[in-house]
């Protein structure tokens, strides 16, 4: 597997090795003996989850608050889509910064996600089928949603007229957020 180093501490993309011949493909989407040398330590994902979406669709910017907070390996299973990360760890040295990449299922790439992050993403095709892989179960109560169009933020989502949740187009502004994060 490859590991493409973002520019933001821990926040990686991966590119598994993929096995194919006249029959098809193979690859590992998840070993946790290889993963742990890309990761940062102690990283154990206890939940997954899938979401089903058409071109259009915008999820995000959410995370959940400590204790609860999660890291997540995400990647697409069928179709495409802009995947969003924005640093929100108040010591780091990239606090507030944005990270983009296309992630889709031709090139089957990955992006680790550390806690400490909002994410979302931008469906760019119908019909796409998104993995969460997470290192902390789902808290209600510890959720939360910035603005997916804050003009500080600035964030090209691809999209000309998305579509979201009553919970997204309510998310709270990047410049009255305090994070929880250090």
């Amino acid at each position: 597997m490859e590991v493409i180093q973002t520019g933001i501490k821990d926040l990686v993309e991966i590119h598994p090795k993929i096995f194919g011949d006249d029959r098809g493909w193979f690859l590992e989407t998840f070993n946790q003996d290889k993963y742990h040398l890309a990761l940062p330590p102690r990283t154990l994902f206890v939940q997954d989850n899938l979401s089903y979406s058409n071109k259009g669709v915008l999820r995000g910017l959410h995370f959940q608050e400590p204790p609860f907070a999660q890291a997540k390996l995400v990647f697409v299973i069928q179709g495409r889509v802009l995947d969003i990360a924005v640093d929100l760890r108040r010591s780091s040295e990239t606090y507030g910064k944005v990270f983009s990449v296309i992630l889709d299922a031709k090139s089957k790439n990955q992006l680790f996600v550390p806690r400490g992050f909002a994410h979302g993403f931008s469906c760019l095709e119908d019909e796409t089928i998104f993995s969460y892989k997470c290192d902390n179960l789902y808290s209600k109560e510890h959720e939360r949603t910035l603005q997916w169009n804050d003009a500080e933020l600035g964030i090209d989502w691809m999209l000309e007229t998305p579509i979201l949740s009553e919970k997204d187009r309510t998310g709270e502004s990047f410049e009255s957020f305090n994070t929880p994060f250090d």
